[in-house]
């Protein structure tokens, strides 16, 4: 078996991807930037451990030695994808990430003749974002060939991972991003919708999402927008003016509120996942009135997460995809998502 190296793995997501790992007969490295952190989790579970810090490129290259495939767990993205994606370029190992930041999949994205130079994959988003919403998005695109418009909304949550919140937060400063004509565009004010997840029409607001990005890749479409079930907390932030959510996002409030998140719960509780679900609801259109609308019942998000990163970093690692930058539906197809446990598609 191709070795797998899962970096974050003391987080809440690389442990939840470690501990199923191991529990599928897999031995993965574990590996981090804290040796310290790593050893217990690493004895625990009976793997190796290797540390080493984004910000040394060296030892960052000499950490991948041997390595097939790097499932990159550790957030924001946005300042670790590019260290770690650059360290398997230089190391041969392919990249597997689990991000939901539009910016972190354009920026690999324009890494391909890179990747295929190197004889490797990039493949971001491998986790809740995107890989339900893009399989699906696939999905209701087939069915509207030449489909001009692609909305997504998305329901149903379980609570989140402080490596997320942080994530969500830096987030606030771009406002809400679509994919106009082709390009990505920032609204002046986040729209308001409705989807009807399978109990009635529910509130959603936009919000930039990474499907904003890879949905571009995986249909074509070049009008894309997302949408999530408006909760208090999601609404209140994506409403607030330009001038304050800038001001959020300055470092001296970033700092305040991450010692905020270091005091949350790491994330939602084995019950918690295991009792919630996620909905996804995409429709296409044309300019011709051609419509078409498919919905997706899944498991909760961490949860689908570990399944998803895993399999993709199996199959990656056992050479089974093209090198280059690739989204879960150009690498596997849009059925993919079908593959694993309590999905359901259905199309309206």
């Amino acid at each position: 078996m191709s070795t797998i190296l899962i970096y974050g793995a003391t987080g809440y997501t690389g442990r939840l991807i470690a501990e199923h790992a191991v529990a599928q007969g897999l031995r993965p490295i574990l590996a981090g930037r804290d040796p310290e952190k790593l050893r217990p989790l690493a004895a625990r579970l009976g793997l190796e451990s290797r540390a080493a810090r984004l910000d040394q490129p060296g030892p960052l290259r000499a950490m991948l030695a041997g390595v097939a495939a790097v499932i990159h767990a550790a957030g924001p993205f946005s300042r670790t994808a590019r260290p770690m994606a650059e360290a398997c370029l230089a190391a041969g190992a392919h990249y597997v990430d689990i991000t939901g930041e539009i910016d972190v999949l354009e920026s690999l994205a324009a890494r391909d003749a890179d990747a295929k130079a190197a004889g490797i994959v990039l493949l971001p988003a491998a986790g809740f974002d995107v890989v339900p919403s893009d399989c699906l998005a696939a999905h209701v695109a087939g069915r509207v060939p030449g489909a001009t418009h692609l909305r997504i909304s998305i329901g149903g949550f379980g609570g989140f991972s402080r490596g997320t919140a942080r994530t969500m937060v830096e987030g606030i400063a771009w406002g809400t991003r679509v994919r106009r004509a082709g390009r990505i565009v920032e609204l002046p004010s986040p729209p308001r919708g409705r989807a009807d997840f399978g109990r009635g029409p529910r509130r959603t607001v936009g919000l930039g999402w990474g499907d904003v990005s890879s949905a571009w890749y995986s249909t074509r479409i070049p009008n894309i927008a997302v949408y999530f079930e408006a909760f208090p907390a999601m609404a209140a932030a994506a409403g607030l003016p330009a001038g304050i959510r800038r001001l959020i996002a300055g470092g001296t409030a970033q700092r305040l509120i991450n010692r905020g998140i270091d005091r949350l719960p790491a994330g939602p509780s084995d019950s918690a996942r295991a009792s919630a679900r996620s909905t996804f609801l995409a429709e296409a259109w044309d300019g011709a009135g051609a419509r078409a609308a498919s919905r997706m019942e899944t498991p909760e998000g961490y949860s689908l997460t570990v399944l998803t990163a895993l399999e993709i970093a199996r199959r990656v690692a056992s050479g089974a995809v093209p090198a280059g930058f690739q989204t879960p539906v150009t690498a596997f197809g849009p059925d993919f998502i079908l593959g694993f446990p309590t999905v359901i598609r259905t199309d309206l």
